[in-house]
């Protein structure tokens, strides 16, 4: 049978696109092929507020397990919160959402061997047909990409008794840093239920699970909470990054379609792909041709302008990672969370104005000025040579 396009991989990112189409263009036939036995993997995604429309959040509600209206951050020398809202969405829900608006067009459990513009070959040597094939199966390593990482092993927690938060731990660095930046990130999903993460934005491989374990384990002691039940353990790497040559990253493409991660859509310091993906699926949804050279070339356009538009933050993210101490990185972050929220809010949400840009970089920086200076300059990959 030959599709009119076929999804490979069932992430976040071709998803929301086999999602968006079924809604939209029902007549075409789409196939979505994962690895893995169940669509989304083993994650939680969240996102800001101000990171979508009101469009955007309407139509992904069905997906969002849990919303509160405000978000809390804590470091050594200042707590605040943010009164902007924060949602997530966990895999089981994504799975459960896909699956039952695809039905038998998500085969899951399925290896792919090879993928081309208009066909993927399956183990076995199945070879399935279409107009177009999107690639969305993960960030690669690419030498045109100088990324950092944000690196994580998270459990969520049923405690025995409940634990009092109202609103999300975004970032709480009042912890050892160890390597870089730490912080534990924790979502109250219900009154005895908890996702904490311990996360490092890292220039090399963390520390063991078992460590980290231990983290999240003195993280809940040291807040009084007795943990009754490990119900899901999930761990991550996402891609920070710090710079890059786009032209040389796409050229090796050619005429294949990417999405999400594996296209370089994600948020260049928080490493959130959400709102992009969001914005890949509505593009998608417009095209009236879904032909595999005019999708690769739409869509390499539409990394360019992403791209053109996170320059600043890749340039923030080359300060935190080489300017200073690794241990002293948690200073670039508290300085940033005392700026004004609206501020705050622009910048997860990609938008952030020239103004916004000066406000950020205004001052004394927390980090040695030759040191940022140096950073500011090493914009692309041969300058770096496998220093990270």
């Amino acid at each position: 049978m030959s599709y009119d396009l076929i999804l490979a991989g069932a992430g976040l990112a071709n998803g929301l696109i086999a999602l968006r189409l079924k809604r939209l263009r029902p007549e075409l036939r789409i196939l979505c092929v994962e690895q893995q036995p169940e669509a989304g993997g083993n994650h939680t995604w969240s996102f800001h507020e101000h990171d979508l429309s009101r469009r955007q959040r309407h139509w992904i509600e069905p997906l969002i397990v849990k919303s509160w209206p405000a978000y809390d951050v804590h470091f050594p020398q200042l707590s605040r919160r943010l009164h902007s809202g924060y949602a997530s969405i966990t895999s089981e829900r994504f799975a459960s959402v896909l699956q039952r608006v695809m039905g038998d067009a998500l085969w899951t459990g399925r290896r792919i061997e090879q993928v081309t513009p208009h066909s993927v070959i399956l183990e076995g040597g199945e070879r399935l047909q279409a107009r177009a094939v999107i690639d969305g199966r993960g960030l690669q390593p690419d030498p045109h990409l100088v990324l950092g990482r944000q690196a994580f092993l998270g459990q969520v927690l049923r405690l025995q008794a409940p634990h009092g938060l109202e609103a999300p731990i975004i970032m709480d660095a009042r912890v050892a840093q160890e390597g870089g930046y730490r912080f534990v990130y924790v979502l109250p999903f219900s009154s005895d239920t908890l996702l904490i993460e311990d996360t490092h934005y890292v220039d090399r491989p963390l520390a063991s699970a078992e460590r980290l374990r231990q983290h999240i384990i003195d993280y809940a002691t040291q807040h009084g909470w007795q943990i009754a039940e490990v119900l899901r353990e999930e761990t991550g790497v996402l891609p920070i990054t710090l710079a890059g040559d786009f032209d040389a990253f796409w050229g090796q493409v050619g005429d294949q379609p990417l999405s999400g991660l594996r296209a370089g859509l994600f948020h260049c310091t928080t490493g959130y792909s959400l709102p992009e993906a969001l914005r890949l699926a509505d593009w998608l949804a417009g095209q009236s041709v879904l032909d595999a050279e005019v999708l690769a070339s739409g869509i390499r356009e539409h990394a360019r302008r992403q791209w053109q538009r996170q320059g600043f933050y890749r340039l923030l993210n080359r300060m935190l990672f080489l300017a200073g101490r690794a241990e002293d990185r948690w200073q670039v972050m508290q300085r940033f969370y005392r700026l004004p929220e609206g501020l705050i809010g622009r910048f997860y949400a990609g938008d952030t104005h020239a103004l916004d840009k000066l406000r950020i970089l205004f001052g004394k920086p927390p980090v040695p000025v030759g040191e940022a200076l140096r950073a500011l300059l090493r914009h692309s990959p041969r300058h770096f040579e496998n220093t990270l």
